[in-house]
């Protein structure tokens, strides 16, 4: 009890006992005028934030939107590729019959025109030389082939360009890591993207020697996509080059894709792998191709880097083992 006293008594020498309430236990007519400034500026800038951020959410939502759109179309052409591979495949196997019969039928015309001459009945020899020439028989001997080589050589370019899809979208294998030449894969896609390029730019290839290099071809070729179509969107001027480089550094093979466009600006650089980061205007860009490219590159143990210049044009330069780890092929 004397304790308690000591102590109440030593309270009481500090001065009188008394509750301050926290400003939430306040009452509007209580606040001073500072005060209720205060909590509305706080509050606006709460709102402000919440703005800010909501704007980036839907900004993220819409990209995310686009880039499903963007894989669904790309499935979609994909399966179309696999669907036109089959008719393609029997116009091919016709298209050689029908050379064949013209062939035949060719022969059988010589042979007509050999007994033409040794017709007795003046006068059906006389129609017949006629018919030659209403026909114009010659120019069609001539002709006839010549559209029929024209009509391969077009058969033939729709059915590369099928098949470079196929090998782009690996619609008829299983996502399994391959040993590939990594030359195929990029001349399959510069196939696929020539649209993109060819009206922009002029396309140098600088091929090194490599060896088969074992990666997740379809995935390898999602990256040299993403590199040739922001070389051939950052070429501003009439027309540009991009340079395709390759080659082998010890058990390591690196490819380098440089355009000679604007450049990224220097305090653009660190963040050009970032998600959803783009320099492109609204509406051209995802932000997400550099993104998914550094990641399929890590995940094939590999590196990629960026060097640029303002006016000058940009080199990215993605360098993969030959041959990864058990590791890298395991993970998901």
């Amino acid at each position: 009890m004397t304790d308690t006293l000591h102590t109440s008594s030593n309270i009481a020498a500090q001065g009188p006992l008394c509750t301050i309430a926290q400003p939430s236990e306040y009452t509007l007519a209580e606040m001073s005028d500072a005060q209720i400034r205060a909590i509305v500026g706080e509050l606006l800038q709460a709102n402000k934030e919440l703005k800010v951020l909501n704007t980036k959410l839907s900004d993220a939502q819409n990209k995310l939107m686009q880039s499903e759109k963007l894989a669904s179309i790309g499935q979609l052409a994909a399966g179309v590729a696999h669907e036109i591979n089959n008719p393609i495949g029997f116009i091919f196997s016709n298209f050689g019959t029908l050379e064949q019969y013209l062939q035949d039928l060719f022969e059988m015309l010589a042979a007509y025109e050999e007994a033409e001459t040794g017709l007795q009945d003046g006068a059906a020899r006389q129609r017949l030389q006629q018919l030659r020439q209403d026909l114009d028989v010659d120019y069609l001997k001539d002709d006839i082939p010549n559209l029929m080589r024209e009509s391969r050589d077009g058969i033939q370019r729709v059915r590369k360009i099928v098949q470079d899809l196929k090998d782009f979208s690996r619609v008829d294998a299983r996502q399994e890591w391959e040993s590939v030449n990594l030359h195929h894969g990029i001349d399959s896609t510069l196939n696929i993207v020539n649209n993109e390029i060819k009206y922009k730019a002029d396309v140098v290839k600088d091929y090194g020697d490599l060896p088969e290099v074992q990666c997740l071809p379809s995935e390898m070729n999602q990256v040299f996509m993403n590199l040739l179509v922001n070389a051939a969107h950052a070429i501003t001027a009439e027309r540009g080059t991009i340079t395709i480089r390759t080659g082998t550094e010890g058990t390591n093979v690196w490819i380098e894709v440089t355009d000679n466009g604007q450049g990224i600006a220097p305090e653009n650089l660190p963040r050009i792998f970032d998600p959803f980061f783009t320099t492109k205007p609204v509406g051209k860009g995802t932000g997400l191709g550099l993104s998914l490219s550094y990641g399929i590159v890590q995940k094939h143990q590999g590196r990629m880097e960026v060097r640029s210049e303002l006016g000058q044009g940009t080199t990215f330069h993605v360098t993969i083992p030959v041959h990864p780890s058990a590791t890298a092929q395991t993970a998901p």
